[in-house]
């Protein structure tokens, strides 16, 4: 029987132009706090968003092959703008501020939601958002606001699981079985997942290809 959402696998045309577009030096574009500051809607752009601590920075930083071009942290709560990161000739990467948990004031964090919530109803050059998805905890609560929000935009979105090395094969399986299980509940779920680790590499180079072939659109 064949599951849904299987594991995504983009054409070898696709990973090699991944290849070569996040071989350009990526750079820090700005950071927004209101919708007012956002940079002008002239190219795609797709975005990262996850629970806090679930490693959107980490992802962006391998991804881009660069450490510290977008800034982690072991606190919760770290990122409270809308990070814009700019690939020449190509596409943005938007990092999100982390829903959830947060070491922060309660007025602060629901600033952040409603930006949060602006932007992904309101940004028509957005081509899809990379929900980042804890492998060794599956879907939370937490993260099914985020789903149904997105279901409520009618944007696109991804499942990007990550810290897929902290899993052990043998529970691999039941942990995806968990996420397809949530992700078809939701209509703007893209039918592939995306198994990561930024400290293998694993995934890297498919979710490169995978930007790649949104920004050809």
């Amino acid at each position: 029987m064949n599951l849904p959402f299987p594991l995504a696998e983009p054409a070898p045309e696709a990973l090699e132009t991944g290849r070569k577009m996040f071989a350009r030096e990526t750079q820090f574009l700005k950071g927004v706090v209101a919708m007012d500051g956002l940079p002008a809607a002239d190219r795609p752009e797709v975005c990262f968003a996850g629970r806090s601590n679930v490693g959107k920075s980490t992802l962006i930083n391998a991804l881009t092959g660069r450490r510290a071009l977008a800034r982690a942290s072991n606190t919760p709560g770290r990122t409270q703008e809308i990070n814009f990161f700019e690939i020449p000739d190509g596409p943005y990467l938007v990092d999100l501020p982390g829903y959830g948990f947060a070491n922060a004031p309660v007025a602060v964090v629901g600033a952040w939601q409603r930006l949060l919530k602006s932007y992904l109803s309101g940004r028509q050059s957005l081509r899809r958002a990379f929900v980042l998805i804890d492998a060794r905890h599956g879907v939370k609560a937490v993260d099914e606001e985020i789903l149904a929000l997105l279901d409520r935009s009618a944007v696109t979105f991804q499942a990007v699981l990550t810290k897929a090395d902290k899993v052990k094969a043998s529970e691999r399986e039941k942990m995806l079985q968990q996420v397809r299980g949530k992700l078809s509940a939701h209509p703007a779920a893209y039918p592939e997942i995306v198994l990561t680790s930024s400290e293998t590499g694993l995934g890297i180079d498919t979710l490169r290809g995978i930007i790649a072939d949104l920004s050809a659109e």
